[in-house]
């Protein structure tokens, strides 16, 4: 009896090892990178950006994403790989601010100088937006692609000549 038992237990542990390991979910940045549209139109998303490129690919992202014109985003410096940003909120005029980093075709943010210290983390989860890059000369294309799977578009005219901030 002892024997038996012993078997099964044995005969158990080793179908349990013999078992495909289960597959990760993939990230939102893998489903949007898959899905990503092919276009005829020339567009660069370099791998690293050159700082006055970061600083566009920026500004144009957190305007596209908060709704903002361009001009409204005032960069403020930038620390490392991420840029430091202001701009006036436009329900009560208070000032909003966060910092994003660029690379790789994407554009990825956190608020800067909220009430619950939580919430001040970069915005790449599960269930955060996606947010990706398109340069095209002065264009910086941004699509945010939300948790749904809808995506938004937004084309903003960033001149690489001109003072970025």
């Amino acid at each position: 009896m002892r024997a038996v038992l012993i078997l099964t237990v044995a005969i158990a542990a080793l179908a349990a090892c013999n078992q495909a390991p289960e597959k990760a979910e993939p990230t939102p940045t893998e489903i949007v990178a898959a899905g990503a549209p092919v276009s005829d139109a020339v567009a660069q998303t370099p791998a690293v950006l050159t700082a006055v490129d970061l600083r566009r690919v920026c500004k144009a992202g957190l305007a596209a994403i908060h709704g903002q014109d361009v001009a409204a985003i005032e960069l403020t410096g930038i620390e490392g790989d991420a840029v430091n940003a202001q701009w006036r909120a436009p329900v009560d005029g208070g000032l909003m601010k966060a910092q994003c980093r660029a690379a790789d075709g994407l554009v990825v943010w956190k608020p800067l100088d909220l009430p619950d210290p939580a919430s001040v983390r970069w915005m790449n989860e599960s269930g955060d937006p996606v947010v990706r890059y398109a340069m095209r000369g002065d264009e910086i294309e941004i699509t945010q692609t939300l948790a749904d799977g809808t995506t938004q578009t937004a084309s903003e005219v960033v001149p690489a000549n001109g003072e970025v901030g």
